[in-house]
């Protein structure tokens, strides 16, 4: 009984194991196709240089949990200190707001239906992660927190994050399906 139990046992950790997940944290911008323009250059002219981290303004492609989800997800803008919209929306004592401004690109087979702001953090240089926040800023409207995207189409807004006031943001994350998809999108804002 005890040998059979074993086997058992190791049968159920090696395929567990087999099937678990392949997280990735991606950081490579997707391919600009003015770059591929090379029509124009001399011949002693070096190619550009392929960029092997993210910055804002730089367009990472994310898969989702199920085949067909995909999205160009780009990192449009972001402010190290967001001001609030109105006397209201203020951070708490000792905090202060940063935001990205995202732009979401459904490039997949599927509708893209999440909460977006719920797959997004920010990381400091020390280390420490931030989730996001729900407030209104100045700079444009929040992005959906219930969107439902069609194939082709896009959505643009930002997302909030409350930060200590001292702390020092330098990469900014976001993951499809509110976290959970086995990929990660990095930029770099120092």
């Amino acid at each position: 009984m005890r040998t059979r139990t074993t086997t058992a046992t190791a049968l159920l950790a090696l395929t567990l194991a087999a099937c678990g997940p392949t997280d990735t944290v991606n950081t490579t911008p997707k391919a600009d196709a003015t770059a591929a323009d090379t029509s124009s250059k001399t011949a002693t002219s070096a190619p550009p240089a392929k960029k092997t981290a993210a910055a804002v303004g730089d367009t990472l492609t994310l898969k989702g949990i199920e085949d067909g989800e995909q999205l160009d997800v780009t990192l449009k803008q972001w402010l190290p200190t967001a001001k609030g919209a109105d006397e209201f929306n203020v951070p708490s004592d000792g905090k202060r707001w940063a935001a990205g401004q995202f732009e979401l690109v459904n490039t997949g087979s599927k509708v893209y239906a999440d909460s977006p702001q719920n797959g997004a953090q920010v990381a400091d240089a020390q280390g420490q992660r931030f989730s996001t926040y729900f407030g209104e800023i100045s700079a444009g409207p929040q992005m959906a927190s219930d969107l439902n995207l069609p194939k082709g189409e896009k959505a643009l807004g930002w997302i909030l994050f409350e930060v200590p006031k001292d702390s020092k943001i330098v990469t900014v994350q976001f993951a499809m399906n509110s976290g959970f998809s086995d990929q990660t999108g990095q930029w770099s804002v120092k």
